[in-house]
């Protein structure tokens, strides 16, 4: 669901429509300080990348996932996946590969290649972790996998190739119960996630999946999804009520009279409702959002959100309780460059406050919740591409201290 670096897009910032008027504000910026005790952001980063061009067997590696585990024998290992490419193409010899850290992001395992099948394309990883309920503790990842040289615009709709030529995205899960140590054989589940008619091309997220902790569908798995065909992409949620064991797909987000939703994450509030926040093509330059109150069975109509710019680049977002969100992704309408954290304290519905933490290069991004430190604040991690694609690097940022009243919560997104 990628497009070429350079983008003309001629349409003017729209308006966000929601319920009640939303009036933009000039977020916050927090200054990084050297104190770990100042109540502003803080921010600690590795010499070294995680992945690193050229280095664990790979020309080159795009397109991080992320997740810190919660629970179990494991709990705190942070498990770091990327595609493993022979060229920054994205659709060639592609495998899945992963690095873990027992030490919140201070050393990492080797890379090891976990999914690597031979004439195909492997992209998209999506990483979610089943932390209550059947399987507690299993991690899920789940991508597509692409016939090798045939991407986007060659693949067609349906399950089963009429031709010689398999010209079908097809999408595969790997589950392992061991914090990464060991994984299953990919089981393709393509039926259970992609609609029979009208899609081509599917893609989770890429970045993360979510399970539901609140309302009436706790427990639920959800993975963000989009579908093709290229230039006509909607986004949805395919959902697990087992662990996993099976998928159903849900409605797709209805897109405005102008722009798609393209690359997508989400996250919980506290009532429950599940918020996705995606990459805009054909609209705004800023991202555009929805809201579902059925566990990601249906959605609100696609709409701007005026404070978050989107230069057309996959963006993360993460849901840390207690109202807090944190949105990863460009301070700019045009580059890849200008990575920043805004931080929520209404459940995302504003976003007042933000952190620079790379003045150069930086495409797709995932936060990880580290959780919170000794002063009280909350700590993530950004396992985000940067250095024009030849290095994935991993910063840790301890978030500001929240304001002593935070924004109430009004209507909208």
């Amino acid at each position: 669901m990628r497009n070429p670096l350079s983008f003309a897009v001629s349409e003017a910032a729209r308006v966000w429509l929601l319920a009640a008027a939303v009036v933009a504000t000039t977020p916050a910026v927090h200054a990084l300080q050297p104190d770990a005790a100042s109540p502003a952001a803080t921010m600690s980063r590795l010499d070294a990348p995680v992945f690193a061009a050229g280095e664990g067997g790979h020309p080159f590696y795009r397109i991080p996932a992320a997740t810190r585990l919660a629970g179990g024998a494991h709990r705190g290992r942070i498990l770091a996946f990327a595609e493993g490419r022979g060229t920054l193409a994205d659709n060639g010899a592609n495998d899945i590969v992963l690095r873990t850290s027992d030490d919140l992001g201070a050393t990492w395992s080797p890379v090891r290649t976990i999914c690597d099948i031979a004439g195909r394309s492997l992209n998209n990883p999506c990483v979610a972790e089943v932390r209550d309920g059947r399987h507690a503790g299993r991690v899920i990842l789940m991508f597509q996998s692409y016939p090798e040289g045939c991407g986007e615009g060659c693949v067609a709709e349906g399950y089963e190739s009429t031709g010689e030529k398999d010209t079908i995205c097809r999408t595969l899960v790997m589950h392992s119960d061991d914090g990464g140590a060991t994984w299953s054989a990919p089981r393709e589940v393509t039926r259970e996630v992609k609609r029979a008619v009208g899609a081509t091309s599917v893609a989770t997220g890429p970045g993360v999946g979510i399970q539901l902790a609140n309302g009436a569908h706790a427990g639920r798995v959800v993975m963000p999804f989009n579908e093709g065909p290229y230039d006509r992409w909607r986004v949805y949620a395919a959902f697990s009520d087992d662990g996993g064991d099976s998928w159903r797909i849900g409605a797709v987000a209805p897109n405005p009279p102008k722009g798609l939703g393209n690359e997508v994450q989400m996250f919980e509030r506290a009532d429950g409702a599940v918020v996705l926040n995606a990459r805009q093509h054909l609209g705004a330059k800023r991202r555009t959002a929805a809201v579902s109150t059925d566990g990601g069975a249906t959605w609100s109509q696609l709409a701007d959100v005026p404070e978050l710019p989107d230069p057309q680049c996959m963006g993360g977002v993460l849901g840390l309780g207690g109202g807090t969100v944190v949105f990863t992704g460009c301070d700019s309408e045009s580059r890849r460059a200008l990575g920043t954290v805004w931080i929520s304290r209404d459940d995302g519905r504003r976003w007042p406050e933000k952190v620079l933490i790379e003045p150069e290069g930086f495409a797709y991004s995932v936060p990880v919740d580290l959780g919170r430190v000794a002063d009280g604040r909350h700590e993530i991690g950004v396992l985000y591409e940067g250095a024009g694609y030849r290095r994935i690097d991993f910063v840790r940022v301890r978030l500001p201290a929240a304001p002593p009243t935070a924004p109430q919560p009004s209507d909208g997104i």
